[in-house]
């Protein structure tokens, strides 16, 4: 059992050795570049790391394992090892929300797809999947911080105007001056109404059965 053990002279476990520095350049990219970037939580980046390390190796392996299995190929002990892999997916933690879990995902799937033994199938292929994979999550991350930054801007705003002018609320039963194209006419038929010198309105509920709205004035 023990004789060849420190002969490494294998073709296989050197392509595995390759595919396996390829997988780690990968998840480098999804894992320090995109995911760490954008949320800091460095207590993920390393559980990240390992979980793709270990799925790397268990399908890498499992077709040599069961390489004799009844269906010939280790096509049954790799259906067992994924189904085993994904059933991670389902632990729960208070602090995993669903982009956190979705990194998970997204990396236990590089791993496997890259441990795969890819037979008449273009290597090139292999890598647009992988770039395509990182770039979709390095464009959300993108529009998802604009969109954060945008809503930041404006809470910014709407409490620079709550500290400038006093608010009250109104109930309103003109649903048809609340239409876009309405919004100056709007405040002016407030300000008449009011007496006041209404700076901005801000809808707060719409009450469609009643016909009436409930909207903030700033004055």
């Amino acid at each position: 059992m023990f004789t060849d053990f420190f002969n490494l002279n294998s073709p296989l476990f050197w392509t595995i050795i390759q595919k396996f520095i390829i997988n780690l350049a990968f998840l480098f990219l999804l894992i320090r570049i995109v995911y760490y970037r954008y949320s800091r939580k460095g207590i993920y980046v390393f559980s990240l790391f390992l979980m793709g390390i270990v799925i790397f190796i268990l399908g890498s392996m499992l077709p040599i394992v069961f390489v004799g299995d009844l269906f010939g190929g280790g096509q049954l002990g790799m259906a067992v090892g994924l189904f085993a892999i994904f059933t991670i997916l389902r632990f729960r933690t208070r602090n995993l929300n669903v982009k956190d879990m979705a990194y998970f995902f997204t990396v236990i799937a590089i791993s496997a797809v890259n441990s795969f033994e890819w037979k008449n199938f273009p290597l090139l292929g292999i890598f647009i999947f992988n770039i395509i994979i990182i770039l979709s999550a390095f464009v959300s991350e993108i529009l998802l911080s604009r969109i954060a930054t945008k809503d930041k801007k404006d809470k910014k705003a709407e409490k620079s105007v709550k500290e400038k002018y006093s608010t009250h609320p109104i109930i309103y039963d003109n649903l048809e001056m609340l239409k876009s194209p309405n919004k100056e006419d709007l405040i002016k038929n407030v300000a008449e109404i009011t007496g006041l010198e209404v700076r901005k309105v801000r809808i707060k509920k719409v009450d469609y059965n009643k016909k009436t709205a409930e909207l903030d004035i700033y004055y």
